[in-house]
C-alpha cells in the first residue's frame, strides 16, 4: 500500500502537477460560471446566443475530457481531488456533454482498481460531493438514467471490475433517488412527507 503512493506521488513529481490542475480546475470554473447556463435564459436569448456563439461548455468539455485521456498514468495523481470538479461538470443538464464526460467517472475508478484492486477513495469521493451538489440545485432524473447507463456499458467491457461498477451505480442511483425526493419535499408543507424523505436519505 505504501509501495503504491511512494509510485504515485514519484510520477507526479515528473510533470507539473500543479499547472495541470491548475487547467482543470480553471476550466470546470468557466463551463460552470453563471453567464454560461443557457438553460436559464429565455427562448430568444438562448437561440441568439446558439447561433452566435454555441455551447461554449460543450467546447471547453470536450477539451476537458480529451486533455484527461492524455494524462496516461499520471491520472492517479488527480484521484480523489478532480472527483468533485468533474462531477460538478457532468451535472449541467445539456445531454451531449454528459454523453462525452459522465465515462471519465469509469476511468478513474478503472485506474485506482487497477493500482489498489478497488476504488474507495473515488467511491467515498463522489457520494460525498453529490450530496453537496444536489442540495444546490443540481442533478435531475435524466442524469441519473445516464450515468447508470453510460457506468454499465463501460463495466462491461471489463468483466474483473464489472461487479462493483454495478454494486456502486446501484448505491449511487439509490442516494441520488433520495436526494432529488428530499430536495422536491423540502419546499412541501407536508410535515410527514418531509419527516418520511429525511428518514430515507439518512
Amino acid at each position: 500500500y505504501n509501495s503504491y503512493f511512494s509510485q504515485k506521488y514519484y510520477n507526479c513529481l515528473i510533470f507539473n502537477l500543479q499547472l495541470w490542475n491548475n487547467y482543470f480546475h480553471l476550466a470546470v470554473a468557466f463551463i460552470t460560471q453563471d453567464s454560461l447556463q443557457l438553460e436559464h435564459f429565455s427562448h430568444a436569448k438562448y437561440n441568439k446566443i446558439q447561433n452566435k456563439y454555441g455551447d461554449m461548455r460543450c467546447l471547453i468539455g470536450f477539451a476537458i475530457r480529451d486533455m484527461w485521456y492524455k494524462l496516461g498514468q499520471n491520472k492517479i495523481c488527480f484521484i480523489p481531488g478532480m472527483v468533485g470538479p468533474i462531477l460538478e461538470m457532468t451535472l449541467i443538464p445539456e445531454v451531449e456533454l454528459r454523453k462525452a464526460t459522465i465515462p471519465i467517472f469509469f476511468d478513474m475508478m478503472l485506474c485506482e482498481y487497477q493500482r489498489t484492486g478497488e476504488f474507495k477513495k473515488f467511491e467515498n469521493e463522489i457520494i460525498l460531493k453529490l450530496d453537496h451538489e444536489v442540495e444546490g440545485g443540481r442533478g435531475d432524473e435524466q442524469y441519473m438514467q445516464l450515468f447508470e447507463s453510460i457506468l454499465t456499458e463501460c463495466a462491461s467491457q471489463y468483466p474483473s471490475i464489472f461487479n462493483l461498477v454495478e454494486s456502486f451505480v446501484s448505491l449511487v442511483k439509490g442516494l441520488l433517488e433520495k436526494l432529488l425526493d428530499y430536495r422536491t419535499v423540502m419546499s412541501d408543507e407536508s410535515k410527514d412527507n418531509r419527516m418520511s424523505c429525511t428518514v430515507n436519505l439518512l
